[in-house]
């Protein structure tokens, strides 16, 4: 119980980690994408809007003062990222067509790396694409509609592509690093966050185990003084009242201590291999009294020949404890399903058990509690609605005990609880802590 407690308490912080990082690490990568991307689209416009050329910037030296004049021909958002070696830094090409389609001007003097032939396969290819902005192999393009014609203009961006790539592995691998370094720290201090919990398990299982064994001594008198008082007089209904008070506390006493000692781990289960189809037949058809008593119908489809590696004795209780409950809220004159059958996919085994009530349950997360119980469905009424409200916690933890899950679910009036177990991972041993 603690142990998962614990596991929970790092998965949960893993994850919400692990969501943090990657909104924060894709947020910082997506607005420095945007940010190259919107420079690289201002450069194109504004050496469009130049008509095919760099604009100038005006020089200085240092024995003079620095030109004051306005720069008419740069969009004031790039001032302050042009400087005199902007036109130097940046490679573009552009190819002009005429009024008529065909190439009139190709200007490649601002790059190395494309020729003129290339430059104008490029252009045809752009123009019969018919967008208007886009990128073709290492290039961002822009075409603009002239009086003349049109103008394509082909910026270089293979250094904002690999500032992109290189920002986004660097920003991960830091995230990445941060993130096994403090899912480490968590791991080391988890038990401390959680130690809280854990104290309070611990009062809350001394409590039961020493009230438990506190409850036993008194019963055992009580038990003892009721046969003298039948010895010495007639039994009477006030005696047999007395007995069956006492073997019911007895009962969740012995329940009481044997869950806690299932949450804690120290209920040893020898697992082997038993045969799961006759236990279950077995188990259900010894309620079929009770359930004629009851005018209740027990319909068992058990499949043949199904084993599994477990401990056969807690499977059985399990078993019984789904039955039981199943026979004690039924309807009158009603069928009671049970059910044991391969999944398709044939790796895992389910034990179903269906019954009809006129007041299911409401909330099926939390039959599974301790002495739980429904306002309407779940409360005693007479003998046939009896128990301690704990067989249901006993049965959630023998199914987690063999790794598999166990689920309530209605549909209308009809109540059916599901134990699946996954077979694959039950491997045969000789003894399991749970």
């Amino acid at each position: 119980m603690i142990k998962r407690l614990q596991r929970k308490f790092v998965l949960i912080v893993a994850v919400c980690l692990l969501v943090v990082e990657v909104l924060i690490i894709g947020g910082i990568n997506i607005f420095n994408i945007r940010s190259i991307n919107a420079e690289q689209d201002n450069i194109l416009q504004t050496i469009t809007e130049n008509d095919g050329k760099f604009p100038d910037f005006f020089r200085h030296d240092d024995k003079l003062k620095p030109d004051r004049r306005e720069q008419t021909d740069i969009p004031p958002k790039l001032k302050n990222n042009f400087n005199e070696e902007t036109r130097y830094q940046t490679r573009f090409f552009t190819v002009s067509f005429d009024s008529s389609g065909e190439v009139s001007v190709v200007n490649t003097g601002q790059i190395a790396a494309v020729d003129s032939e290339k430059a104008v396969e490029y252009a045809n290819e752009v123009i019969n694409s018919g967008k208007t902005v886009g990128n073709i192999d290492c290039y961002r393009y822009r075409v603009a509609e002239k009086s003349d014609g049109k103008l394509v203009v082909f910026l270089d961006v293979r250094s904002g592509n690999n500032n992109k790539s290189r920002f986004m592995l660097i920003s991960v691998l830091v995230a990445a690093a941060g993130y096994v370094i403090t899912c480490l720290l968590v791991i080391v201090f988890s038990k401390r966050a959680v130690r809280p919990a854990i104290e309070s398990f611990e009062k809350q299982r001394r409590f039961i185990t020493d009230a438990g064994h506190e409850i036993k001594t008194p019963l055992a008198i009580i038990s003892a003084n009721t046969e003298v008082i039948e010895m010495t007089s007639e039994p009477s209904e006030w005696t047999s009242s007395i007995r069956n008070q006492v073997t019911r506390l007895d009962g969740l006493v012995r329940e009481l201590l044997d869950l806690s000692k299932m949450e804690e781990g120290d209920v040893k289960l020898v697992f082997t291999e038993f045969d799961l189809s006759a236990a279950v037949r077995e188990i259900a058809g010894s309620f079929e009294p009770l359930a004629k008593t009851n005018r209740e119908t027990l319909e068992i489809e058990v499949h043949d020949g199904i084993t599994i590696n477990g401990d056969e004795r807690a499977i059985r209780k399990l078993t019984s404890i789904l039955v039981e409950n199943a026979v004690k809220y039924a309807d009158d004159d009603t069928q009671i399903n049970v059910k044991l059958d391969r999944t398709s996919s044939a790796r895992h085994v389910e034990l179903s058990v269906s019954n009809v009530c006129q007041q299911p349950p409401k909330d099926t997360d939390k039959l599974f509690d301790r002495f739980y119980r429904d306002d309407a469905s779940r409360s005693r009424d007479g003998e046939k609605v009896g128990g301690y409200g704990i067989g249901l916690s006993i049965a959630r933890a023998v199914t987690e005990a063999h790794k598999g899950r166990i689920s309530c679910a209605v549909s209308g009036d009809l109540v059916t609880f599901t134990a699946r177990f996954r077979t694959s991972r039950l491997k045969e041993k000789k003894q399991t802590q749970i």
